[in-house]
C-alpha cells in the first residue's frame, strides 16, 4: 500500500461519501416532516415512521451483501448503479401522490445508500496507509454522522418555506454532479476472489430476522407493550433469530464471514459503533418530534435546534481521528462514552423542562461525544482482522450501523406511541413527554454500556502489554 494518498483517491472517497451523505441527509430530513405528512397523507405516526425505519431496514439488508458485491464487481460499476438508483428514487419521491409511492421511492434510495456507504469505507481501507487511517475514517464518520444532524435543519427549513417535496428537489443536481465525479475518480477493481457462490438464503434469512425484530417493536407502538400481539411477535422473532444464527454458524455459504466475531476487541468495537448510532438516530427522531409536539416549534425551528451540535461534531471527528493515530483508541473512546452518558442523563433529568436552547446546548455535548467515538470504533475494529477479511468487517460494521438507526427510530417511536395507547387520558404533549423520558432511560443504559466496553478493551490491551 502506498504511503501517500493521491488526489484522485481523495476524490473517489469523497464521491462515495457524498452519495452516502445525500442518502442519510434525506432520511433524517424526513423526521421533521412527520407531523406534516401525517396530515397530508392521512397516516398515523406508527405508519409514517416506516419512511425512516423501512428505509434503514433495507439499507441494512443491502449492506449485508456488500462483502460479496465488493469482491465481485468493480467499485466504479457499484457506484454508478447506486447513483442511478438514488436519482430514480429521488424523482419518484418528488412526484409521489400518496404514501405508498413515497415509500417505494425511499426504498430505491435505500439501495443506493446501502451500497455507497460500505463502498466509501472500502476505498479508505484499500487505499489509505495505516498511519492515516484514523484521520480518513474520522472524515468519513463526519460525512455519515453530520448528515443525521443536518437533516432535520435541511428538512425543517425547506418544509416550512416551501414543501416537503423540496427536500428531494434540492438534492437532484448534487446527485448528478457526484455521479460525474465518481465516474472520473473511482477506478478500483473488484476486491478479491469469491470462494463461495452468493448466499441467497443468507440474505433472505437476515432480511426476515431484521424485519421481524422491527415489526415486533412496531406492534408495541400500535397495541402496547403488554399486548398479545407484541408477545407473539417477540416469541416468533426469538425463534427465527435462533434458527438464523444456527444457519450462519453451520452453513457452507457465507454472506459475511461471521468468524471474525471470534476477535473479542472487534466485538466490543462493533457494540460501541452500533450503540453510538442507535443513540444518534434515536435522538434525531425524538428531539424534533418533542420540539413540534411539546414546544409547538415549527419544522424549521426543530431542525435549526440541532444545527450547532452538528457543526461542532463535524469538527470533532477528524480531531479524534488524529488523536487515535498518535495515541491509540482509549482517550477518544472514553471521552465519547462520558459525554454520551452526561448528555443523555441531562435529557432524562430535564425532560419536562426542556426548551429550545436547553436542547441545543445538551445536543452539542452529545454530538461531540458521538463524533469522538464513532470513527475511532470502526478504525480500531478494522485493525483486528486480517487483510482478507477487511470486506467482511466493513460490511458487518456498515450493516449494523444502519440497523442501529432503524432500531433507534422504531423503538423510540414504539415507546412514545405506546404511552398514548396505554394512557389515553393524556394529551398528545403529555404522552410525548412521558414516552420521551422512557426513551432517554434506554439511551442512558446504552451510553453506560459503551463506557464499560471501552474500559474492558483497555484492560485487555494492558494485560497483553504486561504479558
Amino acid at each position: 500500500m502506498a504511503t501517500t494518498v493521491s488526489n484522485k483517491i481523495k476524490l473517489a472517497i469523497l464521491s462515495g461519501g457524498l452519495l452516502s451523505f445525500i442518502g442519510v441527509l434525506v432520511e433524517t430530513s424526513m423526521n421533521v416532516t412527520f407531523p406534516t405528512l401525517i396530515n397530508e397523507l392521512h397516516v398515523s405516526l406508527a405508519t409514517v415512521q416506516w419512511l425512516t425505519t423501512g428505509y434503514l431496514l433495507l439499507v441494512t439488508i443491502v449492506m449485508s451483501t456488500t462483502a460479496y458485491v465488493l469482491k465481485r464487481f468493480d467499485a466504479q460499476k457499484i457506484f454508478l448503479f447506486a447513483t442511478l438508483v438514488c436519482l430514480i428514487g429521488n424523482i419518484l419521491c418528488i412526484f409521489s401522490p400518496n404514501f405508498i409511492t413515497l415509500m417505494i421511492g425511499r426504498l430505491l434510495q435505500a439501495i443506493s445508500t446501502g451500497l455507497s456507504t460500505p463502498l466509501m469505507f472500502h476505498l479508505i481501507f484499500s487505499s489509505v496507509p495505516t498511519r492515516k487511517l484514523g484521520l480518513y475514517t474520522g472524515f468519513a464518520s463526519v460525512i455519515i454522522s453530520l448528515a443525521p444532524a443536518l437533516g432535520p435543519t435541511y428538512g425543517g427549513v425547506l418544509t416550512s418555506l416551501w414543501s416537503w417535496r423540496s427536500i428531494f428537489i434540492g438534492t437532484v443536481p448534487i446527485i448528478i454532479l457526484v455521479g460525474l465525479l465518481g465516474f472520473w475518480s473511482i477506478d478500483q477493481k473488484a476486491g478479491g476472489v469469491n470462494k463461495h457462490s452468493f448466499d441467497y438464503l443468507g440474505v433472505v434469512g437476515l432480511a426476515v430476522v431484521f424485519t421481524l425484530i422491527v415489526l415486533t417493536f412496531n406492534q408495541a407502538g400500535q397495541f402496547g407493550w403488554l399486548s398479545t400481539s407484541f408477545g407473539i411477535s417477540a416469541l416468533v422473532s426469538i425463534i427465527v433469530t435462533s434458527l438464523f444464527i444456527a444457519y450462519a454458524i453451520k452453513g457452507k455459504r457465507k454472506l459475511i464471514d461471521y468468524s471474525i466475531l471470534k476477535y473479542p476487541i472487534l466485538r466490543f468495537r462493533l457494540f460501541g459503533y452500533f450503540s453510538l448510532q442507535f443513540i444518534n438516530i434515536g435522538l434525531s427522531f425524538i428531539l424534533p418530534l418533542y420540539a413540534q409536539t411539546v414546544l409547538h416549534s415549527s419544522a424549521m425551528e426543530a431542525g435549526l435546534m440541532l444545527l450547532p451540535g452538528s457543526l461542532l461534531g463535524a469538527v470533532t471527528g477528524p480531531i479524534a481521528g488524529r488523536i487515535y493515530d498518535r495515541f491509540g483508541p482509549f482517550f477518544p473512546l472514553i471521552t465519547s462514552g462520558i459525554l454520551m452518558v452526561c448528555g443523555t442523563t441531562m435529557f432524562w433529568l430535564l425532560t419536562d423542562r426542556l426548551s429550545f436552547w436547553l436542547i441545543t446546548l445538551i445536543y452539542i455535548m452529545i454530538r461531540v461525544g458521538f463524533n469522538s467515538g464513532f470513527g475511532t470504533s470502526i478504525s480500531d475494529g478494522s485493525l483486528q482482522v486480517p487483510l482478507q477479511n477487511k470486506s467482511d468487517q466493513n460490511s458487518l460494521f456498515s450493516m449494523m450501523q444502519q440497523y442501529a438507526g432503524s432500531l433507534g427510530t422504531g423503538i423510540s417511536a414504539a415507546v412514545i406511541s405506546a404511552v398514548g395507547i396505554m394512557h389515553p387520558h393524556l394529551s398528545a404533549a403529555s404522552a410525548n413527554i412521558v414516552g420521551t423520558r422512557f426513551s432517554f432511560v434506554l439511551l442512558i443504559v446504552l451510553s453506560v454500556a459503551i463506557i464499560l466496553s471501552v474500559i474492558t478493551v483497555q484492560a485487555r490491551y494492558q494485560q497483553h502489554k504486561n504479558n
